[in-house]
């Protein structure tokens, strides 16, 4: 019996980020529905006959990858749904269980699922899968380790079958392969306006939701916890169409809200893409008392600002805009920002330039480095912005700065707060090998919302990245913003997903909007409610939340670090 399911529609995700993430939940406990699907993929499983790969799949635009499931060679990709649960089974006999059943258990919850919305689908006992008219519709392949399993099931939605010419399908050389959508048609094209042909469903992440309730309803048995990421398919959302080839009732409806709200029109379009209603401007909204901070511009604060100045540093303290610049600073602690002050990517939130930034300075991490051994740090917190125009993300100059900052200084324990580095996972390899001692990256905000907030990036290759960084056996950390239109259930979903992929330390703090093209804050959450978030968060198994109005991602970073780590980690790093 499942007492809980977490359900993610993740939309598309690269087979690799999505094997981390899910290799990292089956680790662990809870139970996991994860729906998604996949760019061109094909995957050999374990008893597979590579003869059965008929072409180079690069030649088709596709990658091959060697997996552990069951089966032969199959093929995911745009117009698929992929469905992997990760969910304990019963005990059988013996202790052990009944790995067929539960296939079958998987083939029954597409029949029924597809029956429902007019498919006439059924199982084949010679062969495992879901068929409709002689062909496959749905693939299925599992791995159960213990009582958990992964892999699972992919229905052909309105997939491109050609891809499937490349392959044979499963190993199977006399059976075909069908969709959802070419039932559909042929039915119409057999029967123009005949009643009762079946039902198709898109597989974008709007239009497939139905197909995903139904599903997800055969696998709960209690309570469904479900948060939708909004795909960034250009052909089916429309918030990423050009405003002129919107109709003109909508164009004028996001023209109108933008002038109310004070929100630039393309921030309007996300918003409305993830279900935030625009605030309209209103004078009387302001900071509340509690995110009101008292400039210190001390004896310290000044000399920092001398040192980063004499050494042309950056700092995401002052790029950022951070509100506890003065404590931090007051405090002799910073964090620096390397590979210049100019981001690749356009996030809603954020504060930094993103001009065409400059090469990276190669005597960057020595200055760094110095600044580290001036300022007398135990703990040095090194933060990047995203550096998409090159090949590695600048990996290999954070990593360069980590080294050095270890060779200037053996005891001070290293922070990095690093991009997706667009999910590579050769360029992540580069940083995590320097062994810093906390690998920090911010999923920033709940799911429904990473679309509007950061439109370049992606929650499951966020989670991927943490759950890689953990497997490596590094102190994961993260953070997440409030007040963007997020609800207290959404955030503490969030919350157990990065307990699920093994982080140990969080942050969490208000959204403060940097300028007028910016996202609006939507509403202040209390100190009382931040309070309530740190305790949801521990009770998910979460090391140290460190939860307030003004917090940010280096906040409290040191002593965050010795409340969440292990005191071996503390006195020896991870392995070097």
């Amino acid at each position: 019996m499942i007492e809980r399911l977490n359900v993610r529609w993740l939309g598309r995700v690269s087979y690799d980020e999505a094997d981390a993430l899910a290799r990292s939940l089956h680790s662990r406990s809870g139970n996991y529905l994860l729906l998604l699907e996949h760019p061109h993929t094909y995957t050999l499983g374990r008893r597979g006959d590579d003869k059965n790969v008929l072409v180079e799949p690069e030649s088709v635009g596709a990658v091959l990858r060697s997996v552990d499931r069951g089966g032969d060679v199959t093929y995911h990709g745009p117009g698929q749904l992929v469905i992997y649960p990760i969910i304990d089974l019963p005990i059988w006999r013996g202790g052990l269980v009944d790995s067929v059943a539960y296939v079958r258990q998987l083939e029954q919850v597409v029949v029924d699922s597809l029956a429902s919305i007019g498919f006439d689908a059924y199982t084949d006992p010679e062969y495992p899968g879901v068929w409709i008219g002689g062909a496959k519709v749905c693939a299925v392949g599992v791995k159960v380790e213990g009582r958990r399993t992964r892999h699972g099931v992919a229905i052909n939605v309105d997939t491109d079958l050609s891809m499937f010419d490349h392959i044979v399908p499963c190993g199977i050389t006399d059976r075909g392969v069908t969709s959802l959508a070419k039932i559909t048609a042929d039915a119409i094209a057999a029967a123009p306006g005949a009643p009762g042909a079946p039902g198709i469903v898109s597989s974008s992440a709007e239009n497939t939701k139905s197909l995903i309730e139904i599903l997800a309803e055969a696998f709960v048995s209690s309570f469904i916890q479900e948060f939708d990421v909004h795909e960034v398919d250009d052909q089916s959302v429309a918030w990423r169409e050009p405003l002129v080839l919107q109709s003109d009732e909508r164009r004028r409806s996001i023209e109108e809200q933008s002038a109310e709200a004070g929100v630039p029109v393309r921030l309007v379009t996300r918003l409305q893409a993830a279900s935030v209603e625009v605030p309209v401007a209103d004078p009387t909204f302001r900071r509340p008392e509690w995110m009101r901070v008292k400039a210190d511009l001390g004896a310290e604060y000044r000399g920092l600002k001398r040192l980063v100045r004499e050494l042309d540093l950056h700092t995401v303290c002052e790029s950022a805009g951070c509100p506890n610049i003065y404590e931090c600073w007051a405090d002799g602690t910073a964090t620096f920002m390397v590979l210049g002050e100019r981001c690749t990517r356009a996030c809603g939130f954020c504060l930094i330039d993103t001009r065409l930034p400059s090469a990276p300075e190669a005597d960057e991490p020595e200055r760094v480095a110095s600044a580290v051994v001036r300022m007398g740090l135990k703990h040095a917190v090194l933060t990047m912005v995203a550096r998409d125009d090159l090949d590695d993300g600048g990996a290999a100059h954070v990593a360069a700065t980590v080294n050095a900052i270890r060779s200037a200084s053996p005891e001070t324990r290293t922070e990095v707060l690093i991009s997706d580095l667009r999910g590579d996972l050769d360029s992540l390899d580069l940083i995590l090998n320097e062994n810093p001692d906390v690998v920090n990256h911010n999923i920033e905000t709940v799911a429904r919302l990473q679309r509007a907030v950061r439109p370049s990036a992606g929650y499951a290759r966020s989670l991927a990245l943490l759950a890689r960084a953990n497997a490596a056996g590094h102190v994961t950390k993260s953070g997440i913003m409030l007040g963007l239109g997020e609800t207290l259930d959404e955030v503490s979903g969030a919350l157990n997903d990065l307990a699920a992929v093994g982080v140990k330390i969080v942050t969490v703090g208000q959204y403060l909007r940097p300028s007028e093209q910016h996202l609006p804050v939507v509403r202040w959450w209390s100190p009382e409610e931040f309070a309530e978030v740190a305790r949801i968060g521990e009770a998910a198994g979460i090391n140290h939340v460190e939860s307030g109005p003004l917090v940010r991602s280096s906040y409290h970073a040191r002593s965050s670090a010795d409340a969440a780590a292990s005191p071996a980690l503390l006195e020896t790093g991870p392995t070097r």
